[in-house]
């Protein structure tokens, strides 16, 4: 096996985009991508990084990426692993890619003492749910997302809701 996980490094705000915004077209969300490549690179290479990125990379060509960030929780009063994007590019899927970036990210929640790898996934996507059951991870069926944006936070935030 040719596989090498990494983090993002700077200047690659563009791959990761893209890598992005494939994974959205999966998902028939692109029309939901707003972010551009400048806001890709802020948020993970400015003063003070609040995402990261693992690149994997599949014969030494980029084939998917683990978005996250550090989450907190307050029951167990230690931090976490928020997931925000799991993905592998179509052709090299089936090599263990995705396993292996759940694996990196699981080693970094033990190393560092966190208590959780967490992270949503549509309900739609059969292939990915029975994956994830398989190692291990619990689907919390009784928990509901919640979200407010657009017109709505705006709203909120002006105290009129």
């Amino acid at each position: 096996m040719s596989l090498n996980i990494r983090r993002a490094l700077p200047g690659e705000a563009g791959l990761v985009l893209s890598l992005v915004r494939e994974l959205a077209d999966y998902e028939k969300l692109l029309h939901e991508v707003e972010a551009t490549e400048a806001m890709i690179d802020a948020a993970l290479f400015g003063d003070d990084p609040r995402l990261f990125c693992e690149i994997a990379e599949w014969r030494g060509e980029p084939a998917g990426l683990a978005v996250w960030f550090r989450n907190f929780s307050t029951f167990s009063g230690r931090s976490g692993i928020y997931l925000e994007d799991l993905f592998v590019r179509p052709a090299q899927r089936g090599n263990g890619i995705g396993k292996a970036l759940l694996v990196h990210l699981a080693q970094q929640c033990v190393a560092n003492g966190w208590s959780r790898l967490q992270w949503a996934v549509l309900d739609w996507n059969t292939p990915s749910i029975e994956f994830y059951k398989s190692l291990g991870a619990e689907l919390m069926d009784e928990w509901t997302v919640c979200r407010v944006t657009g017109p709505a936070l705006t709203a909120l935030a002006r105290g009129m809701r």
